[in-house]
């Protein structure tokens, strides 16, 4: 995941704006965590509104306040602005444990292209490794909300068990990977319930328990 951010600095979202500028800062703050992308802009009216999504669902894995034990997760906001002023602006309320990259730094549009980003708001999730797990992050925190770094988990381990995808899934795009392992979950657990839909509902939707 480093290599991502080879030769680059982060910056942390506290009062100093401490910068990890050293390769061996990044991995201890990125390592063996899943990291959101964020990309977005202050000007960006869906942005505004997805934001305290976003900020409701980093802080609720992440603060100890919610949980005994912090998730494994990582945030990184890709700014999309304008002007650093936007960017400054943008980032004066987000919480401080979140990771920024520096308006003048062109790796901030690199990455749009490199994840093909073609619209804002957009969360693109990451392993550890960096292979990516979903291009459609920010539409399932929208669906599911904290259900979903549960999700992206399993996925991730999965994967490094280097599972096969059944053949009716195995063209998909990685932007649905999730999607379709929770179907196949869904599958295997009919299969072992004979037939029977998880949850004890009468078609796939309804019977999934809440894998979907």
């Amino acid at each position: 995941m480093a290599s991502l951010f080879s030769g680059r600095i982060l910056i942390c979202n506290n009062n100093d704006q401490d910068e990890l500028d050293t390769e061996a800062e990044v991995i201890r703050r990125l390592e063996n965590r899943l990291v959101l992308l964020f990309f977005g802009a202050g000007a960006c009216p869906q942005c505004q509104a997805f934001v305290p999504i976003l900020k409701d669902f980093f802080v609720r894995l992440t603060d100890e306040f919610y949980v005994l034990r912090a998730a494994q997760l990582a945030l990184v906001y890709v700014s999309q602005d304008s002007t650093e002023e936007q960017q400054d602006l943008f980032l004066k309320d987000m919480p401080k444990k979140w990771l920024f990259l520096p308006f003048e730094d062109e790796l901030r549009r690199d990455l749009g292209r490199q994840f093909s980003v073609e619209r804002l708001p957009a969360v693109v999730v990451l392993k550890p490794d960096g292979d990516v797990l979903t291009r459609d992050g920010a539409d399932e925190i929208q669906r599911l909300g904290t259900a979903c770094f549960a999700n992206w988990q399993e996925a991730a381990e999965v994967l490094d068990r280097n599972f096969q995808l059944p053949e009716d899934l195995e063209d998909q795009e990685p932007r649905s990977l999730t999607e379709c392992l929770r179907r196949r979950k869904y599958r295997v657990e009919k299969a072992a319930r004979g037939g029977r839909d998880p949850g004890g509902g009468g078609g796939e939707e309804g019977g999934a328990g809440g894998l979907f």
